[in-house]
């Protein structure tokens, strides 16, 4: 008999029972229910869950702020790049209107930023260095060179509007002999500028957002040139808008088939906050006015009244994919389940193929 002093602690035993015939053979037990001279299996084995239903991963501290830049950096780099189509196919007003919407754009979108961030000084510290495996670091770059080149190019576009009256004296002959490759410049940047918070949402710990690391670019690109396109339809005549019209409808096509496709691809666990709550919401409604825009631009592009209708329609397509996106990985962050069973399935998977000698497999 062990006279240790956890014997306290070890639960009771059942009553042993003498075997008939007072044969002194000794009964063999089962693995885990002996004596103490064994170990005894203390805890029940049980489903792995988060730490009293806690989240996992700790959500983005990000607001609508954050969301509101990510519209806008879509429709600034959508608007830059279909500036630079107007430009080289001599349409003045659609050049003017979306240089214009650009530089608003970018503007409003990186006030918002900067109000995210708290300080100004944040972001002028995040210019300080460049480190490429961030995408943060890498989107402030360039965010700046986008904004530098369409704002010489749309400052060109303002004093022409106001007759020459902007106070340029000598350097208004160097502005409009540098205005076309700046436009140029912002254009090289328009499409980074419209993707890289796809990569940067991707690059996180949230859950859905993780897991839409592989197409989530390709819906944002879409995205922009949904809100460029549609902008373009509203503030510009039908006879110069032909290319904000053709932009529109590619970014429809791209839009509502990346989403497709995005959503097929997810785990299905991962991709069911983009169909519940808020968010579900504005993504069904998101690809609604998308379809609708679509059919008015291709019905009823060239009539003034029905641009401007499908122009909206697809400018608030593209702000609640952005908006359902980025409230969809919100959620998920805060469900510990949306953590666990993907990685549980994940884990079934690499073991199902034979994968059992990694850091993943032999936990």
């Amino acid at each position: 008999m062990s006279t240790s002093e956890y014997d306290s602690l070890r639960p009771p035993e059942p009553p042993r029972r003498r075997r008939r015939g007072g044969g002194g053979g000794r009964r063999r037990r089962p693995f885990g229910t002996g004596d103490g001279n064994r170990e005894m299996l203390m805890v029940p084995d049980v489903e792995p869950t988060s730490y009293y239903g806690r989240p996992v991963v700790k959500p983005a501290p990000w607001g609508e702020d954050v969301a509101a830049y990510l519209f806008l950096g879509g429709l600034a780099g959508g608007s830059g790049l279909l500036g630079a189509g107007a430009q080289l196919s001599n349409r003045p007003k659609l050049r003017r209107n979306a240089r214009l919407g650009a530089l608003a754009a970018v503007a409003v979108g990186g006030a918002a930023l900067v109000r995210d961030l708290g300080r100004p000084e944040r972001f002028y510290n995040m210019l300080r260095t460049f480190k490429v495996t961030s995408p943060m670091s890498v989107g402030s770059w360039i965010l700046s060179a986008f904004s530098a080149g369409i704002g010489v190019a749309a400052a060109s576009e303002i004093d022409r509007m106001t007759g020459e009256k902007l106070p340029l004296g000598k350097l208004r002959p160097v502005l409009r002999a540098v205005e076309g490759p700046a436009g140029f410049e912002a254009a090289a940047f328009a499409t980074p500028l419209a993707a890289y918070t796809a990569v940067l949402l991707a690059d996180t710990a949230t859950p859905t957002w993780n897991a839409m690391h592989k197409d989530l670019p390709f819906v944002f690109v879409s995205s922009a040139s949904l809100a460029a396109g549609g902008l373009g339809m509203v503030t510009t005549p039908v006879e110069e808008a032909g290319p904000a019209r053709r932009m529109a409808l590619l970014g429809v096509a791209g839009d509502v088939t990346a989403m497709r496709l995005m959503e097929q691809r997810m785990d299905p666990v991962a991709a069911e906050p983009l169909h519940h709550g808020k968010a579900g919401t504005m993504l069904k409604w998101s690809e609604r006015l998308a379809v609708a825009g679509g059919v008015g631009t291709l019905v009823g592009g060239r009539w003034r009244p029905a641009a401007v209708a499908s122009g909206l329609a697809l400018m608030a397509a593209s702000a609640l994919t952005r908006f359902g996106v980025f409230e969809a990985g919100l959620h998920s962050a805060k469900d510990p389940r949306y953590t666990i069973e993907p990685q549980k399935r994940r884990l079934a998977e690499r073991r199902a193929a034979g994968i059992t000698d990694d850091s993943i497999t032999t936990v």
